[in-house]
């Protein structure tokens, strides 16, 4: 699948609506030099990692809530220091043995022409399927991976995962298609 390269076009603002708004143009400006949405992935396949750092998270805070609940001695001072040491310490280790999958949300002409690519089977049709998941997965991942997945190796993924594991790969990369980092609420 070719994806189209996202074209911007600088069109200057309407003189009048500067005049009638001066903070348009750099309200414009940065609203056209936003990133697309990016959810991440991550992979840790080493138990004991994990409940390391569970484990040092959950003690930072006991030693952080125990601090604030107690007049703060040297020795309470102390055993935040020493968590949060633990803490970045099992951090390191997590980040040596996990694996960071990232994904980019497509340009929206971009993920509606992947949709149309992969149309829904008869079965799905009736179902009110627009498009086919199954056949869309490779691609999608592919196409949304900010590591240079192919679709080869996406499809081998989804094959061959345990289900869990495969349909959080999918979502990773479906869902940030409809990621939005917007808020409707009073300013």
């Amino acid at each position: 699948m070719t994806t189209r390269a996202a074209t911007k076009t600088a069109v200057s603002p309407p003189p009048a609506a500067v005049a009638q708004d001066a903070h348009w143009a750099a309200t414009r400006e940065r609203l056209q030099a936003r990133n697309r949405p990016v959810s991440v992935l991550t992979i840790c396949d080493d138990d004991t990692v994990k409940r390391r750092l569970a484990q040092a998270r959950y003690s930072l805070e006991a030693v952080k809530l125990q601090a604030t609940t107690d007049d703060t001695s040297a020795t309470e001072s102390a055993a935040v220091t020493a968590a949060e040491a633990e803490l970045a310490a099992a951090q390191e280790a997590f980040d040596a043995v996990a694996i960071v999958l990232r994904f980019m949300a497509l340009p929206r002409p971009d993920f509606e022409e992947l949709k149309r690519s992969h149309p829904a089977t008869e079965e799905q049709a009736e179902e009110g399927m627009s498009f086919n998941p199954e056949a869309l997965g490779p691609d999608l991942i592919s196409a949304a991976s900010m590591d240079g997945m192919t679709p080869e190796d996406a499809a081998d993924y989804l094959t061959n995962w345990a289900d869990g594991e495969a349909n959080q790969l999918f979502s990773a990369a479906w869902d940030v298609q409809s990621h939005t980092r917007l808020d409707l609420g009073k300013g």
